[in-house]
């Protein structure tokens, strides 16, 4: 099996590097033309894509990267050994109270966007349950959280 491991080192120190994912490329058929089942793990999300099946892969034709690139567009493309579409900035609306405080609500961002920003949160203020400050948002959108 085949473990790919994704580390976030944070401003590039070594020191506090941790994993952020893993995809398991596992062997299930053997022969010239071997199977190989594709599991992708977020730290953040859980399970990411599907389960897939890379079938009749020719191990020794080529660089085990392509292996690799081929197990991840299958797991995240419903089994279609292709990538997906490219994934687009979220439009989501941004609200104003009786106060003049704008915000978004939670309910209307799109996954996985909504898991990621709300694990950003901690410690922030909020307008209201189930809502974030517009400038929270924004500044998570700018990789600033």
């Amino acid at each position: 099996m085949l473990r790919v491991t994704v580390e976030l080192l944070p401003g590039g120190r070594e020191s506090e590097k941790h994993v952020i994912a893993t995809a398991d490329i596992a062997r299930v058929r053997g022969g010239a033309l071997p199977d190989y089942r594709v599991a992708l793990n977020d730290a953040a999300l859980g399970e990411v894509g599907e389960r897939a099946l890379v079938r009749g892969y020719p191990r020794r034709a080529g660089s085990v990267w392509d292996l690799v690139a081929r197990g991840l567009a299958t797991a995240l493309n419903r089994g279609r050994e292709e990538l997906p579409p490219r994934p687009v900035k979220p439009e989501v609306t941004v609200h104003t109270n009786e106060a003049g405080y704008r915000y978004v609500r939670l309910d209307e961002i799109p996954e996985p966007v909504r898991t990621l920003f709300d694990g950003t949160l901690a410690g922030s203020g909020i307008p209201d349950h189930g809502c974030a400050f517009a400038h929270d948002w924004f500044d998570f959108l700018n990789g600033q959280r």
